[in-house]
């Protein structure tokens, strides 16, 4: 049912943890399923992520696909963690189950409103990033898969 990586990084998640005082904090969820996902943002002064974490309540692909999404955003610019997408990461993790692709809207999210949050905090726009939702709904999700 799981591709060989979501195991793993369900089994092996990367980037477990809390950031003290992070630059930014995003925290979204899934009402109908419960999966909760949270990410920490450690941005330095040149807009680079230097360090991100996460924490996530929830079933195996909701933790896989964060801490997929958390390498994928490591060591990147904003700008281009904004390209992380939840297409993105479910190719990443060589697919989810159709009933799980909504986990890989929750890490997209989660992302954006952790930089939302950074945005917030530090007065700056961030091209292409709009106030994120707090409850993800699996009507949003785009069934390309």
């Amino acid at each position: 049912m799981y591709t060989e990586k979501v195991m793993d990084h369900f089994e092996h998640p990367r980037n477990v943890g809390e950031i003290e005082n992070a630059s930014g904090m995003g925290t979204v969820g899934n009402a109908k399923c419960g999966d909760i996902m949270r990410i920490y943002l450690d941005i330095d002064d040149n807009q680079i992520i230097q360090d991100v974490k996460f924490k996530t309540f929830g079933c195996g692909a909701a933790v896989a696909t964060s801490s997929m999404a958390t390498e994928m955003v490591k060591g990147k610019s904003v700008q281009e963690a904004m390209e992380v997408t939840n297409k993105a990461v479910c190719e990443a993790l060589d697919g989810l189950p159709p009933v799980k692709v909504h986990c890989s809207l929750l890490a997209e999210e989660a992302i954006h409103a952790a930089l939302w949050d950074y945005a917030t905090k530090h007065d700056i726009k961030i091209e292409g990033l709009e106030k994120p939702k707090s409850d993800i709904g699996e009507e949003e999700v785009v069934e390309e898969y």
